[in-house]
């Protein structure tokens, strides 16, 4: 939702809730919080429809954007400079003139070169502030009492719908998690961030600490890292860096920039395992941030290409940009059933239906040993593309009941296999021979 992510934009650029909500009801006013908006009066005239002219502007068949003196995008961009900052803008960054980032990354350049981004971190209400951008910013041709009013009534509404739970004016601009126990934070970070939060990003912090001991380590050490959260082997969560802020933790600083960084107490080595206590208060951590954030459903696909695609995957992994094995194969494995347990919480809808247990009739549980008999193991229960492996004896070490890769099985020693990884039912032996399961079938499956 376009008024989520502007909201959540603006106030890490610092804006306070007056100075965020009042421009937001200007740029409603002007285009209704619509990037790809072209002036009404001008659709008739240049025969475009709002997408027709972003299309058309984007793929060059429409030259005469800069000088058409229509009206276009969130701010309503008339005059032929302006449009021209926007288009080179668009191009540097390689997306379409009327992609949402790149037009509040431009806004923000514009507000900042007009001298007015000083006052909408400091607004004392919204109607001041709204008025700042009605008569220095935007200068419509309405410039009347009447105008002032009703583009303040519109920020109010915002103010209303978006402040109420922030801090109080003079705090942090963005929450953090009510479910912090411990707080120290890092001078390691950079401030504020330069995006709004929309991706998640977990981590293994290789060693089975408390959350304060993490913090502490992060607010004392000398090398340059951090991140947002830590949460310790008992479960209890560290707040480190806020939200506002960027964490250094990704080797990314665009990835750190949108992503809220959270590092999980685990074993030292392979597979860096975490407690059950890390794991459930990971669950629950990433859900209130998932909510407070306007971040209605948690996707993975496993898919280093999706970075920045936050509509399909809003997940990434630090082994994505740096020669590193974090957040450890324990949890990148499982980042498939995170996603699912999260948005359980989320009340997002699931590709799956209700599942029902294998392991009834199978009589197969958590650390029994079994015999692999295929070649392939893939990183989540409901993956579509796995990796060979050998197959030979291993260890169930998690069920995900009625999933297309129901076992996640990891190979013991001296067995011959090199499963580590979700794999299929049948694919699975015990001594008296195949494993027997169950195949739900819905309405929907036979439709």
């Amino acid at each position: 939702m376009n008024e989520q992510r502007i909201w959540s934009f603006l106030m890490a650029q610092g804006f306070n809730a007056f100075g965020a909500a009042a421009l937001m009801g200007n740029l409603y006013a002007e285009s209704g919080l619509s990037p790809t908006n072209l002036q009404n009066s001008y659709e008739k005239k240049l025969g475009f429809t709002d997408t027709a002219y972003t299309a058309a502007v984007d793929n060059g068949s429409y030259s005469n954007f800069v000088r058409d003196s229509a009206g276009y995008g969130l701010a309503q961009w008339t005059y032929w400079s302006r449009k021209q900052g926007l288009l080179d803008a668009a191009r540097v960054a390689g997306k379409s003139v009327g992609d949402l980032d790149v037009q509040l990354a431009y806004l923000i350049k514009e507000l900042t070169s007009y001298g007015l981004l000083a006052s909408l971190k400091t607004a004392k209400s919204v109607r001041a502030a709204s008025d700042i951008i009605l008569l220095k910013f935007e200068k419509p041709a309405d410039q009347s009492e009447t105008a002032k009013c009703r583009r303040a009534g519109y920020g109010q509404t915002f103010y209303d719908k978006y402040a109420e739970n922030r801090a109080s004016e003079g705090g942090t601009a963005m929450s953090n998690s009510s479910l912090v126990t411990y707080t120290k934070i890092t001078k390691n970070k950079t401030s504020p961030r330069n995006h709004a939060i929309d991706t998640i990003t977990i981590h293994c912090i290789v060693g089975q600490w408390t959350a304060k001991q993490g913090c502490d380590y992060f607010a004392n050490t000398d090398r340059q890292c951090s991140a947002n959260y830590v949460v310790g082997k008992d479960g209890s969560i560290g707040l480190s860096v806020d939200e506002k802020d960027r964490s250094w933790c990704s080797s990314n600083a665009a990835n750190d920039n949108r992503a809220v960084t959270i590092e999980v107490a685990s074993d030292t080595t392979h597979p860096y395992a975490v407690t059950d206590a890390a794991y459930n208060a990971l669950i629950k951590l990433v859900a209130d941030i998932c909510k407070r954030n306007g971040i209605k459903k948690l996707l993975w696909k496993g898919d280093k290409s999706l970075i920045g695609q936050v509509s399909k995957q809003n997940m990434t992994v630090h082994r994505w940009f740096a020669n590193k094995a974090c957040p450890g194969d324990y949890l990148y494995n499982r980042h498939g059933e995170i996603a699912e347990k999260v948005n359980k919480l989320l009340g997002a809808s699931t590709d799956t239906s209700e599942p029902v247990t294998p392991s009834t009739p199978s009589g197969l549980k958590l650390g029994d040993e079994v015999e692999f008999t295929g070649s392939k193991h893939y990183v989540s229960s409901t993956g579509s593309s796995g990796s060979i492996c050998k197959p030979g004896k291993a260890a169930i070490t998690a069920i995900a009941a009625g999933k297309a890769h129901p076992y996640h099985l990891k190979a013991v020693k001296d067995g011959g296999s090199t499963v580590y990884g979700w794999v299929n039912a049948s694919d699975i032996q015990t001594s008296g021979g195949e494993v027997n399961y169950r195949v739900r079938i819905t309405i929907d499956d036979l439709n």
